[in-house]
C-alpha cells in the first residue's frame, strides 16, 4: 500500500551560459519531485520539469493528485493504470486549467512518474526490465487511449506489440551494447563562438558522433556562422542537429533555413510555435529535404497525434517529465510506430528516466535505437547518474527509474 506523499521543489543553478537557448537566457533546473512511501518504507521518485518560476505550482498539483493515492496497493493500481490516468486527467475541476497540458499536466507527470518507479522498485528491477517483461495487454492497461480511436485502438496497440514479440529478443543485445547518445550541450545559446568550438572537439573526444547547436538568434548571420563552425569541428560524417526554441515566425524560419542548408543540419527542431501545427506542415514542405524535429513543448498524446497525421515530423521528441508521464510517453511511443515516425525525446530528466524508455521502446516496440540526448548539468545531483561510455549509455541495472535526487 501507498503510505505517505512527499512532494519537493528541487532547483539547480546552471553554470554561467548553460542551458539557455533563444527563449530561455537564464534557465533554472528545477523538479516538482513526487515521492511515495510504501508500509515497508520503499520510497519512489518521480519528476517534473520546469526552468524555475512556477515550479511550486507544479508541486501544488502534484500534491493534489498524489493524494488520491494514499492506502492504494501498487499491483492493483498498476493493473489498471490507464483507468486511473484518465479518471485523473479529467477530474472536473483540475480539467479546466488544462485540459491535458500546462501545470496541472506537470503535476500529473510527476505522480505518475513515481507510480512506475515504485512499482519497479517494489519487483527489485530496472524499470526498462518491469517494461519488456509485461505483456501486451499488461502495457496497454497503463494507458490512456482515450481521443485516439480514429488512429490507434485498444486492440491496435496490442497487437502492435504483440507482433514485436517474435523478434523482440534479437534487439536484446541493446543492454549490453548501450544506447547511443548525443551531445546537446556544446552550443548552449550563451556560449560564445570559442566555446562552441571547444565543446565539440571535447563531445568528439568523448565519443559523441551526434551534437546539437542552438540557434535563432535576432541576427541570422550568428546562427549561420555558429553552424557553420559546429559543422566544422565535427565533419561532414558526425550529425549536427539545430534548435531554434520556437523562435522564429514561419516567414523568418523558412527564411534562415533556406540559408542553413547548405551546413546539411541532421534536423531543425522546434522552428516555431509548438500550437501552430499547420506552420509546421507548411515549413515542412518549404525547406524539403531538411528535417524537422518536435515535441518538446507538445504536451499530450492529441496533440502528438495531430502532428503525425500532418506528416510534417521527422522525429519526435516526447518528454516524459512534460506531457503526463511514462504512460503517455509509451502512448506516443505507440502512435509514432504506427505512423513510422523515430522517437528521440528531449530529456528534461538529463536522461535518467529516458534511459529505460527508449530500451523499452526498441526492445518491446521495434522502435530504431537512434540516439537519446545526454545534458550532464544536474549529474551531481542524483544518487544513480547516468553513465556515458564513448558516447554511449550504459544500461543501468538499479530497481527503479533511476530518479532519485540526493537530498537536498
Amino acid at each position: 500500500m501507498i503510505a505517505k506523499v512527499t512532494i519537493s521543489d528541487r532547483r539547480f543553478a546552471l553554470a554561467k551560459g548553460a542551458g539557455s537557448d533563444a527563449v530561455h537566457r537564464d534557465p533554472v533546473y528545477s523538479y516538482a519531485v513526487t515521492q511515495l512511501t510504501d508500509e515497508q518504507h520503499l520510497t519512489s521518485s518521480g519528476l517534473a520539469f520546469t526552468v524555475g518560476a512556477g515550479n511550486e505550482l507544479v508541486c501544488s498539483a502534484a500534491k493534489f493528485y498524489a493524494d488520491t493515492l494514499v492506502g492504494r496497493n501498487v499491483e492493483e493500481l498498476m493493473a489498471d493504470f490507464g483507468t486511473w490516468f484518465r479518471n485523473a486527467s479529467n477530474e472536473q475541476q483540475f480539467r479546466w486549467l488544462g485540459p491535458h497540458k500546462g501545470i496541472v499536466h506537470l503535476g500529473l507527470a510527476s505522480v505518475t512518474n513515481a507510480c512506475f518507479d515504485l512499482w519497479a522498485k517494489q519487483k527489485q528491477v530496472p524499470l526498462w526490465k518491469l517494461l519488456i517483461d509485461l505483456s501486451p495487454e499488461e502495457i496497454v492497461n497503463t494507458l490512456d487511449l482515450s481521443y485516439l480511436e480514429d488512429v490507434l485502438t485498444r486492440e491496435e496497440a496490442i497487437a502492435m506489440l504483440q507482433e514485436q514479440q517474435a523478434t523482440k529478443q534479437e534487439r536484446m543485445k541493446i543492454l549490453t551494447q548501450g544506447y547511443p547518445g548525443y551531445d546537446t550541450s556544446v552550443g548552449w545559446f550563451n556560449y560564445n563562438n570559442e566555446q562552441v568550438r571547444e565543446n565539440c572537439k571535447k563531445a568528439i573526444d568523448a565519443g559523441f558522433n551526434a551534437m546539437k547547436l542552438k540557434v535563432g538568434a535576432t541576427d541570422a548571420a550568428r546562427d549561420i556562422e555558429r553552424a557553420n563552425i559546429v559543422r566544422e569541428v565535427a565533419g561532414a560524417d558526425r550529425k549536427v542537429m539545430l534548435d531554434a526554441n520556437q523562435q522564429w515566425t514561419l516567414p523568418q524560419a523558412i527564411a534562415i533555413c533556406e540559408q542553413l542548408k547548405q551546413m546539411n543540419p541532421y534536423w531543425i527542431e522546434e522552428p516555431t510555435h509548438p500550437d501552430d501545427i499547420l506552420a509546421h506542415q507548411t515549413l515542412a514542405k518549404q525547406i524539403a529535404p531538411l528535417k524537422l524535429a518536435l515535441g518538446e513543448h507538445v504536451p499530450n498524446r492529441i496533440l502528438f497525434k495531430n502532428y503525425l497525421q500532418t506528416g510534417c515530423a521527422s522525429f519526435m521528441q516526447v518528454d516524459a517529465v512534460r506531457v503526463g508521464g511514462v504512460s503517455e510517453f509509451i502512448t506516443v511511443s505507440l502512435l509514432c510506430k504506427k505512423f513510422g515516425v523515430p522517437v528521440v525525446p528531449h530529456v528534461g530528466d538529463m536522461g535518467q528516466l529516458h534511459q529505460h524508455l527508449v530500451l523499452f521502446n526498441h526492445i518491446a516496440m521495434g522502435h530504431e535505437a537512434l540516439f537519446l540526448e545526454h545534458i550532464p548539468h544536474l549529474k551531481p545531483y542524483f544518487t544513480q547518474p547516468v553513465h556515458i561510455e564513448n558516447g554511449v549509455y550504459v544500461t543501468p541495472m538499479e530497481a527503479g527509474s533511476s530518479c532519485d535526487l540526493l537530498p537536498a
